[in-house]
């Protein structure tokens, strides 16, 4: 297979509690997966989800895995 054609995933963990986030954040956070502390949601990195990923990056860890 060509590079093109496997799409790379991103382990999402989240580092920071929700609590005093706006509601836009934590939608954003509950779209990405994530529902609990400390907890590791694995993610194509697709364009979307790195996206959302920027926006929250505040209170998340993002790893590429290979």
């Amino acid at each position: 297979m060509s590079d093109s054609t496997t799409t790379k995933q991103v382990a999402v963990t989240l580092r920071k509690s929700l609590i005093a986030q706006p509601a836009k954040i934590k939608k954003v956070v509950a779209g990405l997966g994530l529902r609990k502390m400390h907890r590791t949601v694995i993610l194509q990195a697709t364009p979307q989800v790195m996206g959302m990923v920027n926006k929250v990056i505040h209170l998340v860890e993002c790893k590429e895995i290979a």
